[in-house]
């Protein structure tokens, strides 16, 4: 099964952040995993608001760090972005919503620090 890694997990991995856990990294280094384009979207966003700080152009950065890693992209679908509009009102991040769908639907784990993932019924890990 892969792995849908959360913004903060995939820049934490790419980054050796001390704050990604023992068991996420475990994980991470264990299972085939992907990379949402919501992620990519979300970085992008950040960035331009100067909150993020990347040290390439993003989509060389998000292109390098895929291949250097062996991860996968997951395209955001219709059928994920039709599938916010079911969910209950857990959490009001958009990124964190559409995150939520794309697990649920392709049937993933994902890998972040945010609890709310299992209050949609989302395996995280962490």
């Amino acid at each position: 099964m892969s792995l849908l890694l959360d913004t903060h997990a995939f820049l934490w991995w790419v980054s050796d952040d001390a704050r990604l856990t023992v068991r996420a990294r475990r994980a991470i280094a264990g299972e085939p995993c992907v990379l949402s384009v919501v992620s990519c979207w979300e970085m992008a966003i950040k960035a331009s608001l100067g909150k993020l700080e990347i040290p390439l152009p993003l989509d060389r950065f998000i292109a390098d760090q895929l291949e250097t890693n062996g991860f996968g992209l997951l395209p955001l679908g219709i059928e994920h972005a039709g599938a916010v509009a079911a969910l209950p009102s857990h959490h009001r991040d958009p990124f964190d919503r559409l995150l939520v769908t794309q697990a649920l639907r392709e049937e993933m784990s994902i890998v972040s620090a945010d609890k709310v993932f299992r209050r949609y019924g989302v395996k995280r890990i962490w």
